[in-house]
């Protein structure tokens, strides 16, 4: 993965703070259980739901039903924000990603992503890849999203920091 140029925004940081680095932001991604996804709906609302996502080589892939408002609202408009930290306003870290959703259909990938899933949640999320997503039982077919970060922010708190994390190619 390429490495972003990051600098600390001052008027939303505390003085004599440090920008948070780039390998604690990606932390918080490879281990966050639980993040939210915000999509734009056909008429311009927004739609914002939780899911589990995971973090792997550079990016950051989710699953939604096809027929799912994220799917409807990804068909029109693929740009994203995902979320994950904490809901304490003192401690802890807010990591959102903004990029492009775009679906996964390379079997390769989807059997990494599949393999990713179950070890991240100690086999509790069992995949089977198939040409279109994933397939799991009780649930059925959910298609796959990557969502390659071209913006990262990271807000520290406790001592209150805002870094932007800004990916070029």
């Amino acid at each position: 993965m390429r490495d972003p140029v990051s600098d600390l925004d001052p008027r939303f940081s505390d003085p004599d703070t440090v920008g948070t680095e780039w390998g604690a932001a990606r932390e918080q991604l490879e281990h966050a259980q639980l993040s939210w996804i915000s999509t734009v709906r056909a008429d311009g609302r927004p739609h914002v739901t939780p899911l589990v996502s995971v973090w792997h080589d550079g990016a950051a892939y989710f699953t939604t039903g096809p027929h799912e408002q994220k799917a409807v609202n990804l068909s029109q408009n693929p740009h994203v924000v995902l979320t994950t930290g904490s809901n304490e306003w003192n401690r802890g870290l807010d990591v959102t990603i903004e990029g492009k959703a775009q679906r996964v259909t390379d079997a390769g990938l989807l059997q990494r992503l599949a393999e990713r899933w179950a070890q991240k949640w100690d086999g509790r999320w069992q995949f089977e890849p198939r040409a279109e997503g994933f397939f799991h039982e009780g649930g059925g077919l959910a298609y796959v999203y990557e969502v390659v970060p071209t913006k990262v922010l990271a807000f520290g708190k406790g001592d209150f920091t805002h870094t932007r994390h800004v990916f070029t190619d």
